[in-house]
């Protein structure tokens, strides 16, 4: 998934808190990267985001294999 914007620094060390939206955001409940993250998390995987204000934020994640 990949955002135009990206995300300020100072938005970037809570997004993954619940009902957290960035400075920017005009829309959503907060709840999206929250869940992603738990459900993720949840099945021993990890999650990130790399940003670049003006170019935009991609969100990694992997997930172990049994």
């Amino acid at each position: 998934m990949r955002y135009k914007s990206g995300i300020s620094e100072e938005d970037m060390p809570h997004i993954w808190e619940r009902y957290y939206k960035g400075k920017q955001s005009e829309t959503g409940t907060g709840l999206g990267l929250f869940i992603c993250k738990f459900i993720i998390e949840s099945h021993g995987g990890k999650i990130w985001a790399e940003s670049e204000v003006g170019k935009g934020t991609s969100f990694m994640f992997t997930l172990p294999v049994e």
